[in-house]
């Protein structure tokens, strides 16, 4: 189940179910019309280049991971996008059906073993381009929110 809460992005506040824009994909090959559909959101407010820029990229990196890593690429099992589009902020959901996973586990890309491995860098650069990233107990949803940055 996805929170309702953004108090981490914005104090306080707090979104109604029917805010939400959802969107539910199979494969990767979806990935583009997502982005889009996010990327026109923000366009529609004005949102500066470098945070949709940082916005489409932690995007595209959690959409991604639930089919290859959540759901195993099989097009039987179901991702869902969440998102949240206004003046202030970008809130972000992406939930798979696997099994989950415990982030702690993933090793640092920065780690000198680690600077030559051609993957295991997507919640770096999730947690380097977004406001606020957290999963839940499971592991299968992530939950990300974009402030918006000045000009």
């Amino acid at each position: 189940m996805f929170s309702t809460r953004v108090d981490e992005c914005r104090p306080g506040a707090h979104l109604h179910p029917d805010d939400w824009n959802r969107r539910a994909y199979h494969a990767t090959d979806e990935v583009p019309a997502l982005l889009d559909l996010v990327g026109a959101a923000m366009e529609g407010f004005n949102y500066p280049r470098k945070d949709l820029f940082g916005v489409r990229l932690a995007l595209e990196e959690a959409l991604v991971n639930a089919v290859k890593h959540g759901n195993r690429c099989d097009r039987g099992k179901e991702a869902r996008l969440r998102y949240h589009v206004n003046a202030e902020f970008v809130m972000l959901e992406v939930e798979d059906e696997g099994a989950g996973f415990d982030p702690a586990d993933v090793p640092d890309p920065l780690a000198p073993e680690n600077l030559e491995r051609p993957s295991g860098r997507g919640l770096f650069l999730i947690r380097r381009y977004m406001t606020v990233m957290r999963h839940n107990d499971r592991g299968n949803c992530i939950s990300m929110c974009k402030r918006r940055t000045g000009e």
